[in-house]
């Protein structure tokens, strides 16, 4: 994955000297490691700042919307499937974008990798073909990154970009794999059993929002959680509140997640919010064969009428 690091920072500093882009939307490294962050560089001699590692983890795309001026960004599978579902949004037009394609092998479980080392502090990260090392006071440890991939990207079935400018590397063979088992297993239950599934689900949530902040899809200009008039759901970490809040933000990404799992990496106490969302990703999926952020000529799932959709529900 380091490999990219180089042509990254070439392509990005030519594509700001030669006037094709205004901003260049990347990763650089974080104030600790495994946490690398978000950055817009507007000076080529900047560049310098860009890395691409499997520490790369949240979404780009929440630094699009709604922008005017030209902007390069890198794109991996996700990235790419949420850059289609903002251009098919009207959120960015495809001509003010210059994509770097990059083939994903995968991103790292920086909770998995802590538990790893007994929650120890991590000095220093580096990684080697499929193996990463991290090291600490006391601590070397050497560990196969298949290992430690994220819940997401062990499932994931487009690890290579949907759209691109230019691809950086080789596409990497995509994995066949049942993305909705553990949703499957929860169908199984009894009405009852599910309810409690979900209530244990997010028992720990303290509402702090970094789920609706780090999601690429949630770009209203005013939440439902912060409409007052009138208001739709209580502020406090009642259950009831708690619950509707991540039902009803769930239903707001129904056709449109990518299940790139910004919302789990950000989460404070490791709430698995995917199992909600996943939900309705296969729904969509068996019920009107779709996939979001795979076409960006086609419009959003729950925006035009097929005359051949599933309408057993209608009577």
């Amino acid at each position: 994955m380091q490999r990219y690091t180089s042509k990254i920072r070439e392509r990005a500093k030519a594509l700001l000297e030669e006037g094709k882009v205004d901003v260049f939307i990347g990763y650089k490294e974080g104030s600790v490691p495994l946490m690398n962050q978000p950055v817009i560089i507007d000076d080529p001699s900047k560049v310098d700042t860009l890395i691409w590692d499997s520490n790369c983890a949240l979404n780009l795309c929440n630094y699009l919307t709604k922008r005017t001026d030209r902007i390069g960004i890198i794109a991996n599978g996700c990235n790419s499937r949420n850059i289609v579902i903002h251009i098919s949004e009207n959120q960015i037009k495809r001509d003010q974008l210059y994509i770097l394609g990059i083939p994903c092998e995968g991103v790292l479980d920086h909770r998995a990798i802590m538990r790893e080392v007994d929650h120890q502090d991590i000095a220093e990260f580096s990684e080697d073909g499929d193996e990463f090392t991290v090291k600490g006071d006391g601590f070397d440890k050497t560990l196969k990154k298949s290992d430690f991939l994220r819940n997401n990207c062990k499932v994931c079935q487009h690890r290579n970009p949907i759209i691109y400018d230019e691809l950086l590397g080789e596409p990497v063979q995509e994995q066949e794999v049942d993305t909705y088992k553990d949703v499957k297993s929860i169908e199984k239950q009894d009405p009852e059993n599910k309810w409690n599934f979900f209530t244990r689900l997010i028992s720990n949530c303290i509402r702090c929002y970094a789920c609706r902040n780090a999601c690429p899809l949630c770009y209203c200009p005013t939440c439902f959680v912060d409409e007052s008039k009138p208001q739709w759901v209580g502020k406090s970490i009642d259950p009831t509140d708690t619950m509707t809040f991540h039902i009803l933000r769930a239903f707001h990404c129904a056709g449109r997640c990518t299940d790139c799992g910004a919302c789990e990496r950000v989460c404070p106490m490791g709430i698995s919010m995917r199992q909600f969302t996943k939900k309705l990703n296969k729904d969509a999926f068996e019920l009107f064969g779709w996939k979001p952020g795979l076409d960006p000529e086609a419009r959003p799932l729950l925006d035009f009428y097929n005359k051949d959709d599933y309408n057993e529900f209608v009577y």
